[in-house]
């Protein structure tokens, strides 16, 4: 399992365009990606979900990558939040 911690910074936080990005790129991997703050988590396959969690500027975010794929799947989504989030 990898994990990494993240801190948002993009003005508005995870909202609807940076959220359906994010989620088509999860789907490229088949390990489960999940996002955690606080006491609420959701996988990074679902819109919702992590539209739900009420993520905001100055949030951390815990990500954890799990399965076949973790270590390029993991990269990813760090690179993808660091040039989106």
């Amino acid at each position: 399992m990898k994990e990494f911690k993240y801190v948002i910074t993009d003005e508005v936080g995870i909202h609807a365009r940076p959220a359906g990005l994010l989620v088509q790129e999860a789907k490229k991997y088949s390990s489960t990606i999940m996002f955690v703050k606080g006491e609420k988590s959701a996988k990074a396959t679902s819109l919702m979900k992590l539209m739900g969690m009420g993520i905001v500027k100055g949030d951390e975010v815990t990500v954890t990558v799990e399965g076949d794929d973790e270590e390029a799947a993991a990269a990813a989504i760090e690179a993808f939040l660091k040039a989106n989030l």
